[in-house]
């Protein structure tokens, strides 16, 4: 169970660097932002998954600042949770430890 959640901090933070460089090259002219979507694997773990955006060919960059700044909220929150979960999953394995003990 830790491993899906290890699994899905490392794709969250490979989504918020593709935003972060997005943000950073909002005012880059010709700049075409990437795109990134999370996937499930086979394992029951997750993958990122990124594409560079269809170029619309104008001369400023084409980053959305509204869209990518409301992504780095859904990262932010999809890794605190999946930290609480890790640190649940610890507390109880310590607690069934004590228990055996």
């Amino acid at each position: 169970m830790i491993s899906s959640n290890v699994s899905s901090i490392m794709s969250n933070q490979t989504w918020m660097n593709n935003n972060a460089n997005n943000v950073a090259n909002v005012n880059t002219d010709r700049f075409v932002p990437k795109e990134t979507t999370i996937s499930e694997t086979q394992n029951g773990g997750t993958k990122a998954n990124t594409e560079t955006a269809s170029s619309k060919g104008g001369e400023k960059s084409q980053t959305d600042l509204s869209k990518e700044l409301s992504e780095q909220v859904t990262i932010e929150k999809t890794a605190q949770s999946n930290v609480q979960a890790i640190r649940t999953q610890d507390e109880m394995y310590g607690s069934l430890l004590d228990i055996r003990g």
